[in-house]
C-alpha cells in the first residue's frame, strides 16, 4: 500500500514537473508569434546582479548593514531577470517544438537543439530560484546563478540561428525581442 502511495506521489511531481519545464505558452509557429509574448532581458544588467566579484566590492566598500539592504534588493532584480528568462525560455520550447516537425532537416535539428537547449534553461531558472532565495534568507552565502546568463544567451544564440533559416530578412529583430 505504501509502495503504491510512494509511486503514484512519484508520478504526480514528474508531471508536474514535465508542465512546469514546458510552461503555459500558446502554439508559436515562427519568428512574428514571439512578438509581444517575450520579456526582454537585459543580458549585462542581469550579468551584474549575479556577479560575485561585484557582491565582494559591495561587501567590502560598504558597512554591513547598508550591504545587506542592497544584496537584497538586487537578488529580488536577479529573480525578475529569471523568472523573465525562463518565461523567454517556455515561449522558445513552443517555436522549437514547432520547428522540429520542419520538413527541412535542418531546420528540424535547429529547432531540436532549441528545444531541448529551452527545456534545459526552464531546469536551470527553477534551480537559480532557489539559489537566489537561499541567498535572501542567508545573506553571506555565496550563491551564484551565473550559469543560468551563459545558457540564456546560448538559447537566444539558437533562436536567432533559427529565425535566419526560417526567416533571414526578419531574423535580426530577434535580440530586441528576447
Amino acid at each position: 500500500m505504501i509502495l503504491a502511495f510512494v509511486l503514484v506521489l512519484v508520478s504526480l511531481t514528474a508531471l508536474l514537473l514535465m508542465y512546469a519545464a514546458r510552461g503555459k505558452t500558446s502554439a508559436i509557429g515562427d519568428l512574428d508569434d514571439l512578438a509581444g509574448r517575450t520579456r526582454p532581458v537585459d543580458i549585462e544588467a542581469f550579468r551584474n546582479l549575479i556577479d560575485p566579484a561585484e557582491e565582494d566590492f559591495l561587501r567590502e566598500n560598504l558597512p554591513a548593514s547598508e550591504f545587506l539592504a542592497i544584496q537584497k534588493e538586487r537578488l529580488y532584480a536577479a529573480m525578475e531577470y529569471v523568472s523573465c528568462a525562463a518565461h523567454n525560455a517556455a515561449v522558445l520550447v513552443r517555436l522549437g517544438e514547432a520547428a522540429r516537425l520542419s520538413l527541412d532537416p535542418k531546420i528540424a535539428e535547429a529547432g531540436r537543439q532549441l528545444l531541448d537547449t529551452a527545456l534545459r534553461l526552464r531546469h536551470y531558472a527553477l534551480l537559480a530560484t532557489v539559489r537566489l532565495y537561499l541567498g535572501i534568507a542567508l545573506p553571506g552565502a555565496h550563491l551564484s546563478a551565473g550559469r543560468l546568463v551563459d545558457n540564456y544567451q546560448h538559447l537566444s544564440s539558437l533562436a536567432g540561428q533559427l529565425a535566419f533559416m526560417q526567416h533571414p530578412a526578419r531574423a535580426s529583430r530577434l535580440p530586441a525581442i528576447l
